[in-house]
């Protein structure tokens, strides 16, 4: 049987089909004979390593229970680290069934082979990027950003030049460049998490994970919806995944402060506190009922970025993309995201 992720079935540069509108109710916002809608929809999807299973299974679970396919509802989305590898995978025309068997097949892979001597992990990345790079080769080929089915920002960190780095499809006249990255590169920038996998060079720059400034991307993505497409506040929805999160009790000895005290603690209270002020902030910003978080507790240290157990997450995913089945259905489902048309392609390529 050929696989689902071979290389001859995803990349090159074939014109890519238009999205399906699917005879469902109610009628969505944008269909022949309604009135023209500002309605923008916004799919965010947090890192977390590994533990990005958990998305995949609920945006499964979602699919299967409602009967349609989600990305054709969002008009913008927007992934950090595991999410911004799920993101171009739905963006490469891959079903979220299709990413979990991506993460049950290469996880064990990718997180499979640590430096077995614990003397090199303090010297170099736990991980090597050879394994990463290898399964999303089979999941996204060579598609590159302008092949994209749906717009997309993915942010990176850029260590040479100390700066935020954000990969955005075409889908501005001014964003001229990313257009021609490959999906295989962006995936790899944007998930170098730092201790766990080595920086990502391209061109010259050194990329790691996105999450050290957007671990949560969700307002990265309602700023594009203001700044590149025009559209007010009170006309955008935003349905934002985590990965799940530890219920954690932080120790008392980080009250005295010190290197030694907060060395094993910093990493965890900055993604914990930035993830948090992003879904305040998007709270906040947004009417009542136009956003959703779905972000459980679980207990502390029972997954982690680099090992889990895929039954824990996926009984979680279940449950939780179950109670939360009828709020998506009716924030979102009466909304088809509009045909999507890069600006830039090959064929019609800006002189810059």
């Amino acid at each position: 049987m050929t696989s689902p992720f071979d290389k001859s079935s995803a990349g090159g540069t074939q014109d890519v089909p238009a999205r399906s509108p699917l005879a469902a109710e109610p009628v969505p916002t944008n269909a022949p004979g309604t009135p023209p809608s500002r309605r923008f929809q916004i799919l965010a999807l947090d890192g977390g390593g590994y533990k990005g299973m958990f998305s995949a299974v609920v945006l499964e679970c979602l699919e299967n229970d409602l009967g349609t396919s989600l990305v054709e509802h969002f008009d913008l989305v927007a992934g950090t680290s595991t999410g911004g590898i799920i993101a171009l995978a739905m963006a490469a025309g891959r079903s979220p069934s299709e990413v979990v068997e991506f993460y049950l097949r290469y996880g064990p892979r990718i997180f499979g082979h640590p430096r077995r001597r614990v003397a090199r992990q303090v010297l170099a990345a736990k991980y090597r990027a050879k394994p990463l790079a290898q399964a999303l080769h089979t999941v996204l080929g060579d598609s590159c950003l302008w092949e994209s089915r749906v717009p997309l920002c993915i942010p990176s960190f850029d260590l040479r030049n100390d700066h935020v780095h954000l990969f955005r499809t075409p889908h501005s006249d001014r964003l001229t460049r990313d257009w021609r990255e490959t999906m295989v590169d962006v995936a790899m920038a944007t998930s170098a998490a730092p201790t766990y996998l080595p920086a990502h060079g391209l061109r010259g720059m050194r990329l790691v994970d996105g999450g050290i400034w957007a671990n949560n991307p969700a307002m990265v993505a309602i700023s594009e919806a203001v700044s590149e497409f025009n559209i007010e506040l009170a006309d955008i929805r935003v349905l934002s995944l985590g990965t799940t999160s530890d219920v954690c009790a932080r120790p008392s000895r980080l009250d005295r402060g010190g290197m030694l005290q907060w060395s094993f603690q910093a990493a965890s209270v900055f993604l914990r506190g930035q993830s948090l002020a992003a879904a305040n902030a998007t709270y906040h910003l947004l009417p009542k009922d136009q956003s959703l978080r779905v972000d459980p507790a679980v207990p502390d240290k029972l997954l982690r970025l680099d090992g889990v157990s895929p039954e824990e997450l996926r009984g979680r995913a279940e449950h939780h993309s179950r109670l939360v089945s009828g709020q998506v259905k009716e924030i979102f489902l009466d909304h088809f995201a509009g045909p999507y048309t890069p600006f830039h392609t090959p064929r019609n390529a800006p002189d810059v």
